[in-house]
């Protein structure tokens, strides 16, 4: 596994069935945001670095459905998708998330941004219908490829920004 990132997000568990998810980037938020609902900037940053991302559907709208299907080099591949349920440029934007290796299983997270000297504070709250699915979701390894996945879009930031 490589290194970890110098910028992990910070993780917590506030609740029995809570994710908390805090990371600082280089970037203005209305940057950070639109990287998170422009399908050409998802594709080069969202998940693992082993994976081509492809973004099957983004109807960024309340009401609008996503899909995102990451593929290795040997033909994996792991879908993640739901349904936006509000959307507030560039504050914030709230979607269930459900990811195929837990079918059935859907979770409900509100991305904010707030910004400071020009830096944007992304923090990330994951609602789980119960402690088990919030302790799957940890032990799935899901830290790591937030982290990794980050750290992609932190290197997209900076080639957006140079």
């Amino acid at each position: 596994m490589p290194a970890k990132s110098k910028n992990a997000y910070q993780v917590t568990l506030p609740t029995d069935r809570e994710i908390v998810m805090t990371r600082v980037f280089n970037a203005p938020r209305e940057l950070v945001f639109r990287a998170h609902f422009d399908p050409e900037l998802v594709s080069q940053w969202w998940g693992l670095r082993s994976y081509t991302t492809h973004v099957e559907q983004l109807e960024a709208r309340a009401g609008g459905r996503w899909r995102f299907v990451q593929r290795s080099a040997d033909g994996k591949q792991e879908g993640f998708g739901g349904e936006f349920k509000e959307i507030v440029p560039p504050e914030r934007f709230v979607w269930t998330f459900a990811w195929d290796g837990m079918p059935g299983h859907s979770v409900e997270e509100t991305y904010s941004f707030e910004e400071q000297d020009g830096k944007t504070t992304l923090t990330v709250r994951s609602v789980y219908d119960t402690r088990e699915e919030r302790d799957g979701m940890v032990a799935s390894g899901m830290e790591y490829g937030a982290n990794e996945s980050a750290d992609r879009l932190d290197e997209v930031l900076a080639k957006l920004q140079a």
